[in-house]
């Protein structure tokens, strides 16, 4: 993963702008490398981007601190408070659930004491192996007989009204399992209020304006859509997706 996916990441797990994404890497990471043993920062050093080097690599001792301590530190060197603190801590383990081997974070975990486990749980057991962006898109092309751009304005417009009828929680959740690429209309969709129920008429419609196509051509778009998130995110979070959506809408999704 290269340093600029890992504060796109962050950035859109906070809903924070671009410098204050980059601060609580930055004050994670350094307060992380006080914490951990040196070789344990050496073994994630290798496997996250090499502008983590800065903030991650020590010659000294870990401390013995706690997470409240952690978190003390943390948002003094960002700048904020105790309770942003956590949730950007949260934001960057996260991220580098996404960064490194799925073995590595758990080496990482254990070399932190058990108080740490609110900060690193979720990350843990959120890794997934995330598919490409380009290939989400050219799988939607291929469905659908689109160009590469027509794929892109589709899959966009289909995630965002999504995202407008499922829950915000549901859709942080797609988030964590989806391209950086793919997550804008997620956030513009989740940004619009909470999951409303939508009839399948109005839910292909919205697609439609969005896209700029006729209703029957957005219908076939979304299937396309579909059909790529049941292969490219977990089993059992497509199926709470999909289980979410009342019984008309399964003429959108792909058959088992």
């Amino acid at each position: 993963m290269y340093y600029d996916q890992l504060l796109k990441i962050v950035e859109q797990q906070t809903g924070a702008g671009p410098q204050a994404a980059e601060r609580a890497v930055q004050a994670t990471l350094r307060t992380l490398s006080e914490r951990l043993s040196k070789d344990e920062s050496r073994d994630l050093l290798r496997e996250l981007p090499p502008e983590a080097m800065p903030w991650l690599y020590t010659e000294r001792d870990p401390e013995t601190f706690g997470v409240e301590e952690f978190l003390r530190r943390v948002a003094e060197r960002a700048g904020v408070d105790a309770e942003t603190a956590g949730r950007h801590a949260r934001a960057v383990f996260w991220a580098m659930g996404q960064a490194v081997s799925p073995e590595e974070f758990a080496d990482m975990a254990a070399d932190l004491p058990d108080d740490f486990e609110a900060l690193v749980a979720e990350a843990g057991r959120g890794y997934v192996e995330i598919v490409p962006a380009r290939e989400f898109l050219a799988g939607v092309a291929e469905r659908a007989g689109l160009d590469y751009a027509g794929a892109r304005r589709a899959t966009e417009a289909a995630l965002e009204t999504l995202a407008e009828r499922i829950a915000p929680g549901k859709v942080e959740d797609l988030v964590g399992q989806l391209p950086v690429q793919l997550h804008a209309p997620l956030k513009r969709g989740v940004g619009a209020g909470p999951g409303r129920e939508v009839a399948l008429e109005e839910f292909v419609r919205r697609i439609a304006t969005r896209e700029g196509v006729s209703p029957e051509r957005a219908r076939e778009h979304a299937r396309a859509v579909f059909a790529m998130l049941r292969e490219s995110i977990a089993g059992e979070e497509y199926a709470d997706v999909a289980g979410r959506l009342p019984d008309e809408y399964r003429i959108l999704l792909p058959r088992p």
